[in-house]
C-alpha cells in the first residue's frame, strides 16, 4: 500500500465486511513489516518524518485526484458535446423523415383523389350511357305499343265503319225493294 488514501479507497469500495477484514489484516501486516519492533518508541524527529511524509503522500494524491476530476470532467464535456451533436442529427434526419413522409402522404393522398375523380366520373359517365339506353328502349318500347294501339283502334274503326256501311246498304236495299 502506498498511502492511507488508497488504504481508505479499497477500503471503501470493499462488496463486504469480509473483503474489508482482508484489507485491514493486510495493512496491518505490511506495518509490522514496516516498523518491526514496536518496543522502541518513535522518536521526535522520526515522528516528524514520518508525518512528512504522510503528507506528502496526502499532497500527492490530492494532485492525482485533481488530475483524474479534471480529466473526467474533460472528458464528461467532450461526451456531452458528441452526445448533443448526436442528438440534434437525429433530430435533424427524424425531421427530414417526417417531412418526407408528409410529402409523400400528400402526394399519395392527391394521386388517390384525382383516381377516386376519374373513377367517379367513369361511373357518371357508364350510369348517364345506362339511363339513355334504358330511355332510348322505353321510347322504342312506347313507339311500338302506340303503333299497335293505332293499328287495334284502326281495325277497330274501319271493322266498324265496314260494319255500319253494311247496315246501311242493308237499310237502303230493304227501302229500295219493294
Amino acid at each position: 500500500m502506498t498511502s492511507v488514501v488508497e488504504f481508505y479507497e479499497q477500503l471503501a469500495s470493499a462488496p463486504d465486511d469480509k473483503t474489508r477484514a482482508r484489507l485491514i489484516a493486510e495493512a496491518f501486516e505490511r506495518m509490522e513489516e514496516r516498523y518491526p519492533e514496536v518496543k522502541e518508541l518513535a522518536t521526535q524527529s522520526g515522528m516528524r518524518e514520518t508525518e512528512l511524509r504522510l503528507q506528502k503522500e496526502i499532497v500527492e494524491a490530492e494532485g492525482r485526484l485533481r488530475l483524474e476530476i479534471e480529466q473526467l470532467r474533460a472528458d464528461m464535456g467532450r461526451d456531452i458535446e458528441q452526445l448533443r451533436a448526436g442528438v440534434g442529427r437525429d433530430i435533424e434526419q427524424l425531421r427530414a423523415g417526417v417531412g418526407r413522409d408528409i410529402e409523400q402522404l400528400r402526394a399519395d393522398a392527391g394521386r388517390e383523389s384525382e383516381q377516386i375523380r376519374a373513377d367517379l366520373g367513369r361511373d357518371i359517365e357508364q350510369t348517364r350511357a345506362d339511363l339513355t339506353g334504358k330511355i332510348e328502349q322505353l321510347r322504342a318500347d312506347l313507339i311500338e305499343r302506340m303503333e299497335q294501339m293505332r293499328s287495334g283502334i284502326l281495325r277497330w274503326v274501319v271493322g266498324l265503319l265496314a260494319g255500319q256501311t253494311l247496315v246501311l246498304l242493308a237499310a237502303l236495299f230493304a227501302i229500295a225493294r219493294p
